[in-house]
């Protein structure tokens, strides 16, 4: 019985060993390391998003305590005008008729 426990456990780390260097194996071939490559670009490209999102969110926040702070001090609006932007029908950009689908 003690040897079939010892072959068991032996049977299990192979096939562990096993599973362990195929996965190191796949990395290190150029698909691996370009899998891995493609994976860290679009982490770095998210955060880097993320990180202008935030920094234009902070920009437009001190821009507007600014301008309150110069408005109370000197009592004078300096706030630019706000361009108009039309609102679309129902919230959605209407799309433009392809050609020679008029008649159609």
């Amino acid at each position: 019985m003690k040897r079939l426990f010892w072959v068991g456990v032996g049977v299990a780390i192979g096939v562990s060993a096993t599973r362990k260097v195929n996965q190191v194996t796949q990395k290190a071939t150029p698909a691996g390391v370009g899998a891995s490559l493609g994976e860290g670009l679009r982490e770095l490209g998210a955060g880097l998003g993320a990180f202008g999102a935030e920094v234009r969110a902070g920009m437009n926040e001190r821009e507007q305590e600014l301008y309150s702070l110069v408005e109370d001090t000197t009592e004078i609006p300096v706030r630019p005008p706000q361009p108009y932007v039309e609102p679309t029908p129902s919230g959605r950009h209407a799309r433009a008729s392809r050609r020679g689908s008029a008649g159609r």
